[in-house]
């Protein structure tokens, strides 16, 4: 038999019932719905948009990659290093709604320059500004979900939020994705299909951000005045100091580095891995449409099996299933089997990045909420590198993509055995 929750937190007998969502928890998931039409764009139309660019400014297709690539560092390294600051910050009573406002306005309003830029430079630095706003504004709204449900709840709720954003950000995308394909038939430019595109993006992401503004209450908070007593460097100091402390914290983010690192490695590769496999543009782009389509009712089923099973097996479970992936990785010559894979990562990735959020925001100071998602986002956005790494050192040296990706396996292994030391010490607790 299942159980419900971690020791601690037992399950209400209303959680038996069938659950419904309540007025802020609605406008919690509205955010999801929102913000997610944003990751669709940078991971697909925005790099086809900059390669245009790059293109007609003559450069080749190795500098592409490259300056592509430094960008999305250069957003990681900014995040990583403003996420626990700001979080911090936020935490301080009254705060954290205007900073998670500013940091929204910020990425939404660099969306729209985007689409204006002429500059592949320009370009690259906006998409920066943006990138690193969007992520901040993550880290503020992870941290509010104490805040918005009780803890008997943020499984169900996390995982409808992740549901409902993967289907509802494909609203825009399928717009805005009708306007690149068929920019031509339309009469008009790629340059004004794409700021379009940019446009109707960040309408849509604002609009859905509005009804959370205006019923979020910070009700976790500490005093004013603690962040401004120490320094940013000290203030990571005695963070991680107070991390090394709580063992089921220390050793669940550990175990979140490698295994969220192999998630979104496949995420961030699926592209490149399919026009190996010999799929046309149209194909990846469809591809990642129905991974979108099948993580929603995938993460919404999860959800429901939260309230029989706790959230550290449903974790392990979707651990499980991504090693057998990573596995069947190995084995993929057609694209037929490129479609299975899209396929059984849908069932999964929104379940584990739902599962993990909320059992983290379990396990935590609920008054520090800020500043331990900003730890939250480094582990989990900022560790992708190691694992793009991995995949491609191994395919350089077996000279075999399908064996670089099979190479994750290791990574959801790991993840694996420390996420199950850190239950052990959560459930000591």
């Amino acid at each position: 038999m299942c159980r419900a929750g971690i020791k601690g937190f037992p399950l209400r007998e209303e959680q038996r019932m069938k659950f419904k969502t309540n007025g802020i928890e609605k406008k919690w998931i509205l955010y999801d719905v929102g913000n997610s039409a944003f990751t669709l764009l940078v991971s697909t139309i925005m790099p086809i948009y900059f390669n245009y660019l790059a293109g007609n400014a003559g450069i080749s297709e190795v500098d592409y990659l490259a300056f592509w690539g430094y960008a999305v560092s250069a957003a990681t390294f900014i995040v990583a290093f403003l996420g626990p600051l700001l979080g911090t910050f936020s935490d301080e009573k009254g705060r954290k709604k205007k900073l998670f406002l500013a940091a929204m306005l910020a990425g939404a309003i660099g969306c729209v320059a985007l689409g204006f830029m002429q500059s592949w430079v320009w370009f690259l630095v906006l998409f920066v500004i943006a990138k690193s706003a969007y992520s901040l504004s993550l880290v503020l709204y992870d941290s509010m979900l104490p805040d918005i449900t009780t803890q008997e709840r943020m499984d169900e709720v996390s995982a409808r939020g992740y549901a409902w954003g993967y289907i509802g950000s494909c609203i825009p995308f399928i717009g805005s994705l009708l306007l690149v394909l068929f920019y031509e038939k339309l009469g008009v430019s790629m340059k004004l299909a794409m700021s379009i595109a940019f446009i109707l993006v960040a309408v849509w992401w604002v609009a859905l951000t509005l009804p959370l503004l205006k019923a979020y209450r910070q009700k976790n908070y500490r005093k004013k005045g603690a962040f401004a007593k120490n320094s940013g460097g000290h203030q990571l100091r005695t963070l991680f100091r107070e991390l090394r402390e709580r063992k089921k914290v220390w050793l669940f983010l550990l175990a979140f580095f490698f295994y969220i690192d192999g998630v979104y490695t496949i995420i961030d590769m699926a592209t490149a891995y399919g026009t190996a496999l010999g799929l046309d543009t149209t194909g990846l782009l469809l591809a990642l449409l129905v991974t979108q389509i099948v993580a929603f009712p995938a993460a919404l089923l999860f959800g429901r099996l939260s309230v029989k099973c706790s959230a550290s097996r449903l974790i392990s479970v979707c651990i499980a299933a991504y090693f057998l992936i990573a596995l069947y990785g190995i084995s993929l010559e057609k694209q037929y089997q490129f479609w299975i894979l899209a396929v059984c990562v849908g069932l999964f990735q929104g379940a584990i990045q739902a599962m993990s959020r909320s059992y983290y925001a379990k396990i935590i100071p609920p008054e520090k909420s800020g500043e331990y998602f900003g730890i939250y986002d480094i582990c989990g956005k900022g560790a992708s590198f190691f694992g793009t790494f991995l995949v491609s050192a191994v395919s350089q040296l077996t000279g075999s993509v399908n064996l670089g990706v099979g190479a994750l396996s290791l990574m959801f292994l790991l993840g694996f055995l420390l996420f199950r030391k850190a239950n052990r010490a959560a459930l000591e607790e």
